[in-house]
């Protein structure tokens, strides 16, 4: 069996934490989104991949959601008294990881292999893949221009309305090997409760990857990531807004239209199902918010055993 996580920000690390203690744990491999990645400090600083690596390493800070437990701001505290910005908070511990990467890749080492070699000092086990070892990054148009997803999320605090999403140089992209690989073999391809338009939507973008996943065999199952027609973090209210999707289950299946079987939603977006039904997919109603370690093991265990249980049907 070969199950492949798409996996973005806190709700992609939490679904990938779930799977990592479940019993599908040593057949699953994620592909994680590097569109969120940019330069700080003259650092190449990778969040979305840093916090899968953190949280399967159990070193996530777990109030926050991101970044490294039992850190500590000295360094950010001396470039700010240097006159620097740092409304990017990057811990000492985490500064590490950064100053590391930074030196593999002048050193020409690739994206994926670092974060082999990350995940390894960690400790972590389940394989991460990116999509791209080439540069992809996110950005935002906001009535104050075009700025980078950090930017927009960190520094803005995703209070600026969204006018348009790209994600530069995407088009010259190319797939990973070992992404593609994974897509064409998976018998179940799960997509994580990540922000369909600046996480999944990333990694969808770069070319091969979405037309992958539409030519596999596979049976495709999404997490909804709103709870209530609400996002539990982050802006995909505006993104989704932004795109010209409704803010509600049906905005998310519509992300994904063309090739998902089944959709996980909330029970309390279970009037939602009905309408799912009536496309053609699968609707599993259960309750979807992350709090413990055994809501995330519980949920991806539902979703996995739902998806083999609908191909099992299917295949009948």
């Amino acid at each position: 069996m070969k199950i492949t996580l798409l996996a973005g920000g806190v709700g992609g690390a939490k679904a990938a934490e779930g799977l990592a203690n479940s019993r599908f744990a040593e057949h699953t491999k994620i592909i994680g989104n590097v569109a969120d990645d940019d330069e700080f400090h003259g650092l190449w600083v990778s969040p979305d991949i840093d916090t899968l690596i953190y949280s399967l390493g159990d070193q996530i800070d777990r109030q926050q959601g991101w970044g490294r437990k039992n850190e500590s701001y000295q360094v950010l505290g001396e470039l700010r008294a240097f006159g620097q910005e740092t409304w990017m908070t990057l811990g000492d511990l985490d500064l590490a990881t950064h100053i590391f990467r930074t030196h593999l890749r002048r050193l020409g080492v690739s994206a994926s292999e670092i974060t082999q070699r990350l995940a390894m000092r960690h400790g972590v086990s389940m394989p991460i893949l990116l999509p791209t070892d080439d540069v992809v990054q996110t950005r935002v148009n906001t009535p104050k221009g075009w700025l980078s997803f950090q930017e927009f999320f960190v520094r803005e605090h995703c209070q600026l309305d969204v006018l348009d999403i790209e994600y530069h140089g995407v088009e010259k992209a190319t797939p990973t090997p070992s992404a593609l690989e994974q897509i064409v073999h998976s018998d179940v391809i799960v997509i994580a409760p990540s922000n369909p338009i600046v996480s999944i939507g990333a990694i969808l973008a770069v070319p091969g990857i979405q037309q992958a996943i539409e030519a596999s065999s596979a049976y495709v199952i999404g997490i909804s990531p709103l709870i209530g027609g609400k996002t539990v973090k982050g802006p995909a209210d505006k993104m989704l807004e932004s795109a010209g999707k409704s803010i509600d289950s049906k905005g998310i299946y519509d992300c994904y239209t063309s090739f998902i079987d089944a959709l996980v939603i909330d029970e309390s977006d279970k009037h939602d199902a009905a309408w799912l039904e009536s496309q053609g997919i699968k609707v599993l109603v259960t309750p979807t918010l992350m709090a413990t370690t055994e809501d995330k093991t519980r949920l991806l265990t539902e979703t996995v055993e739902f998806a083999l249980l609908q191909q099992k049907q299917r295949a009948a």
